[in-house]
């Protein structure tokens, strides 16, 4: 390939509008266009780095037995209301209607498609186990898309499902995927993604994994255990509080707190910690408007995704209005009246001697003991993890919340889908029964700028050869020069007769604009022609992350450059 003939243009100045540095050198380079929000264009650089990367996905999803597919991306809105997402999820999916008035969607996950797909195929034991996979585009209305292609609205992604006749086949082939996916990331560069416990979210099931590259700038928070190597996302993360029964109590007494609305507020009028608060807060059912009241010790923070969760539909926090019976910055458990559902974290267990909401304005209660002043209301997990908090595996309080960007899932759906859609088998007994499914998700263009944003420096990506546009980048200095330009054209020839994929630079252009492009685009290894080098006989070969750098004689440079290809190749592959 050509540079001077590549379609996209290389800059200098970093566009005012990209906050995370993979997006921004994908932008500079040439390997994107944003033509929406959060939809782009790819050129030929960055395409060629998604079809390597779907290459390694379906080479080891081919490993474990998967067989590929394809679902088409607009799908009837029955298959959705068969499983009953098509009123569950919000806005993220997008409805519209045919020139008939039919009900579509376009397709943002492919579970309603995978059964409907095999439903009439899957109807006998001896079909089972099997896998189907696909790699599609996809459409999801994100709110809020950011980090290029980090979080976008339209997206290439590889989703497999799997059929099983028991959970414990299913948990077999769950652990075949994970480690599938742990040889996929360390294929692609970035072996260092771990794996954490998550929720489970739209998709349903019991168990799912999220596969993290830890990164100041992932958008995910991930609660890790240096002592025993717990690891979950915070929205799934257990908070593990512990109050001590044997703290002073008191009886319960209204305290005038004028002008006290929040728990900060609170607490520095009473001389009170937060850990010594009951914390209100309130949302609504966004399919009802039903009022949520959940009561929190007051130096946590509420998990709306376990919220969400339990309640099984989702919610936003609410507008309290003065013919709701309740009365904002007051509000406590206890004599709460209206008909509202009623929530009490499990950080309220056992705790005595708590100030709270006296529901009238103005005034809080002192003295609140939980289990005397309101007998046995239930407790759940609803609070968020934090830095410092006691872990859930081992109880030691060395919890680190440490960000990243999830660059794949896996899940354990159970018999959500099949049940839903009427899925059924014949067993060895003659009775019929749902098969159990797993699904297993990977974001292509994610991929790309995850691996982006770990491997880089601030003049461009650092490509693994293993996914790179090309894996040699030959840059022949003063073209115009015709010895030069002979022997660079020479070199091009033989790296394209032994099968190399080379992008050539022979444009009448500076030694600086041509680095700077090379720098830019990433190709792990580098060819340099030069008047000085010729001058001696030699070829000057680096690499992008300036690790090696060497002169060869001009007779040996194709030698060594693929020398260097099959190091670089064989470093990708120990890393698997």
């Amino acid at each position: 390939m050509k540079l001077e003939n590549l379609v996209g243009e290389r800059f200098r100045e970093r566009p005012s509008d990209c906050a995370l540095d993979s997006h921004a050198l994908m932008i500079r380079g040439g390997y994107m266009k944003h033509v929406a929000n959060g939809i782009y264009s790819s050129f030929m650089p960055l395409r060629r780095i998604t079809r390597k990367i779907e290459g390694i996905i379906r080479e080891e999803m081919d490993a474990i037995g998967g067989q590929e597919v394809q679902f088409p991306v607009v799908l009837p809105a029955s298959l959705w209301m068969e499983s009953g997402r098509y009123a569950s999820v919000g806005r993220e999916l997008a409805r519209f209607k045919d020139r008939n008035d039919s009900p579509l969607v376009l397709g943002m996950t492919h579970e309603e498609a995978a059964v409907h797909l095999v439903r009439e195929y899957a109807q006998n034991h001896a079909k089972y186990p099997f896998m189907i996979y696909q790699i599609q585009t996809k459409f999801r209305d994100e709110a809020r898309p950011r980090g290029g292609l980090i979080r976008v609205r339209e997206f290439t992604m590889k989703d497999a499902y799997s059929f099983h006749t028991s959970q414990e086949d299913l948990e077999r082939y769950y652990q075949r995927c994970f480690r599938a996916y742990e040889r996929i990331f360390a294929r692609v560069g970035i072996p260092e993604v771990i794996a954490v416990s998550s929720d489970s979210g739209m998709m349903g099931g019991d168990l799912s994994h999220e596969f993290m590259l830890l990164t100041p700038v992932g958008e995910d928070s991930i609660a890790i255990c240096p002592k025993c190597g717990y690891r979950a996302n915070v929205e799934a993360a257990a908070c593990v509080v512990r109050n001590d029964r044997e703290e002073a109590g008191g009886e319960l007494t209204p305290v005038h707190t004028p002008g006290c609305h929040s728990i900060a507020d609170v607490c520095a009028f009473l001389g009170v910690p937060a850990s010594r608060s009951c914390k209100t807060v309130v949302y609504q059912k966004n399919r009802t408007g039903e009022y949520v009241v959940l009561f929190i010790r007051g130096d946590l923070d509420a998990n709306e995704t376990k919220l969400a969760n339990f309640l099984g539909e989702e919610i936003h926090p609410a507008d309290i209005t003065p013919e709701c019976g309740l009365c904002a910055g007051y509000i406590g458990p206890y004599g709460l009246g209206g008909n509202h559902t009623l929530l009490f974290d499990r950080s309220l267990e056992h705790a005595r001697g708590l100030c709270c909401g006296a529901n009238r304005e103005g005034y809080h209660y002192i003295g609140l003991d939980v289990a005397r002043d309101l007998g046995a209301p239930g407790y759940f997990d609803f609070a968020k993890i934090a830095q410092g908090f006691a872990c859930p595996a081992c109880g030691q309080s060395a919890i680190r919340i440490s960000r990243g960007i999830e660059v794949g899932n896996i899940f354990q759906l159970g018999t959500k889908y099949a049940r839903a859609m009427n899925l059924q088998y014949l067993d060895d007994k003659g009775a019929y029964r749902h098969p159990v499914m797993g699904c297993y998700g990977i974001g292509v263009g994610r991929l790309a700028a995850s691996v982006c944003e770990a491997r880089r420096d601030e003049y461009g990506p650092i490509w693994p050869i293993s996914i790179a546009p090309w894996q040699v980048h030959l840059c022949c200095v003063r073209a115009d020069r015709e010895e030069v330009k002979q022997r660079a054209d020479s070199l091009y020839e033989a790296l394209l007769r032994n099968g190399v994929e080379v992008v050539y630079d022979d444009r009448r252009v500076s030694a600086g604009v041509m680095f700077s492009d090379a720098d830019l685009i990433g190709v792990p290894v580098r060819a340099i022609v030069s008047p000085r080098g010729i001058g001696g006989g030699r070829v000057e070969i680096c690499t992008r992350d300036k690790s090696v750098s060497m002169e060869v004689p001009f007779d040996g440079a194709l030698d060594e450059i693929m020398k260097m290809i099959a190091r670089l190749t064989g470093l990708c592959r120990a890393a698997d």
